[in-house]
């Protein structure tokens, strides 16, 4: 009996890949020396990390007047940087969480590496909060615990504390589902290895797990309800980080559309990290076969879709400014449109509502090097989007004599880079030392696309 593939449905893993295959390939990256361009780029990383420790140490010595803030605009770039980084940690929760309980094969080959990616920038959003504060030595304040300080206690009325609860909430859920998806693949490289220190500190991790039937059908409810536990964060994380603005009288901000408007652009935005860095991850660890060019044409119909949304938000934003009659949200709209920022307005418009048209053409969708491109313009276009929602609404407030413009700070631009530093350092170390693909995951869609009919091999 010979395996033929299915006229109808394409295999998900290419190569007619075995077990055996599967747990050689994914494993290899990280059971051989380093290579070269790993370390250049870890270097390159690590770099990039060490320039944001300066500027961070050096603000918290000298105060946050190292930033371009006045009068008119108490948050820029620390904000604009925490939404942007909680917005790409969106997908790896979509793409492991929601698409599981929908029963979507595809997410197999990349769930591994989106889940980590969600962790990584989950930890560089909630630096800048905590720098924001002046005295993040004071951070642990935020926390509703028993203390000496008499009635000062947090705010529950604030959406800056709901911020709190909900990133640490979302962050801790993540981990758990991150690491409980890792064990059968920590047992397998505990089996492989031939050290004794990776014996017992994976042994350690992998819980004594022994591959039986038993031990596969607990893992799998655990992960279901994992699962279902994770998916209302999806849209809870978001929708909390969009209240900070909505709860405001500041014209472009009092809307009740940010919820959606919000979430919609946080999965739009993960998603187009997720291609950034799966197609890095496929070409430099060879892993063409398992992350295919379907994959990456689901994941370009995904931002298609949530690009839209983020479309129509833009749209609607303006209609609602503009029949409401309030002059203050009228020029609010206008100013960002045709004001000092303007050319920040349109980088946002022609990222995120043109570029993703290019993916209704399946030739675009299909040509990786393209896909590389245009997902780092959404990318960029995100991060203006949270910088013109921010800024430009704050620049030009009721008062015409408080207007003022803001301009970055070499500061803040170093604090910027150093966040990228530490999600790519963090990105690397985790490609280096645990499998970026579940194992267990790939091994179960091997026959997906297959028919088993007669005739000779």
């Amino acid at each position: 009996m010979a395996e033929h593939y299915s006229i109808l449905r394409k295999p998900l893993i290419l190569g007619n890949k075995s077990y055996s295959d599967v747990t050689h390939d994914v494993c290899a990256p990280f059971e051989k020396k380093s290579s070269t361009l790993w370390w250049i780029t870890f270097f390159a990383a690590v770099s990039m990390l060490i320039v944001g420790v300066v500027a961070t140490v050096y603000q918290i010595q000298t105060g946050i007047g190292t930033w371009g803030l006045n009068n008119t605009v108490g948050w820029a770039f620390d904000i604009t940087n925490f939404v942007f980084w909680i917005g790409i940690g969106h997908a790896g929760t979509l793409i492991s969480a929601i698409l599981f309980l929908f029963n979507q094969k595809w997410r197999t080959s990349v769930n591994r590496s989106a889940e980590a990616m969600t962790i990584f920038a989950v930890i560089c959003a909630g630096i800048f909060p905590i720098i924001h504060m002046g005295r993040p030595w004071l951070a642990f304040w935020v926390f509703p615990y028993p203390n000496f300080r008499g009635p000062l206690w947090v705010n529950f009325r604030s959406p800056l504390v709901w911020d709190m609860f909900a990133i640490s909430t979302y962050f801790i859920i993540s981990l758990v589902f991150w690491y409980v998806g890792l064990i059968p693949d920590l047992a397998t490289i505990r089996d492989r290895t031939k050290s004794k220190l990776k014996k017992l500190l994976f042994g350690f991790f992998s819980l004594g797990w022994n591959g039986s039937n038993k031990t596969w059908s607990r893992y799998e409810t655990v992960y279901l309800l994992l699962a279902g536990l994770a998916t209302p964060l999806v849209v809870s994380v978001h929708t909390i980080v969009s209240w900070d603005f909505a709860t405001s009288v500041i014209p472009g901000w009092h809307t009740t559309i940010f919820p959606p408007y919000f979430v919609a652009g946080a999965v739009f935005s993960g998603f187009a990290m997720v291609l950034t860095l799966m197609i890095i991850v496929r070409k430099v660890f060879h892993f063409e076969e398992y992350i295919t060019t379907k994959h990456i044409e689901s994941m370009c119909k995904i931002i298609i879709a949530t690009g839209g949304m983020v479309g129509l938000a833009y749209a609607t934003e303006f209609f609602i400014a503009l029949y409401s009659g309030n002059p203050y949200e009228k020029f609010a709209f206008i100013n960002r449109a045709l004001g000092p920022y303007s050319w920040a307005y349109w980088i946002m418009v022609f990222c995120n509502i043109f570029i993703p048209q290019f993916f209704w053409w399946k030739k675009i969708r299909t040509n990786v090097a393209l896909v590389f491109i245009l997902s780092i313009f959404i990318n960029i276009g995100m991060w203006f989007e949270r910088f013109v929602i921010i800024t430009i609404s704050l620049t030009r407030d009721f008062l015409p004599a408080s207007w003022a413009n803001y301009i970055p700070t070499s500061i803040e631009i170093a604090t910027l880079i150093g966040s990228f530093g530490l999600f790519f350092t963090l990105f690397l170390l985790f490609a280096r030392f645990l499998p970026m693909i579940s194992i267990g995951e790939i091994k179960g869609v091997l026959s997906y696309g297959k028919n088993s009919r007669g005739g000779s091999k």
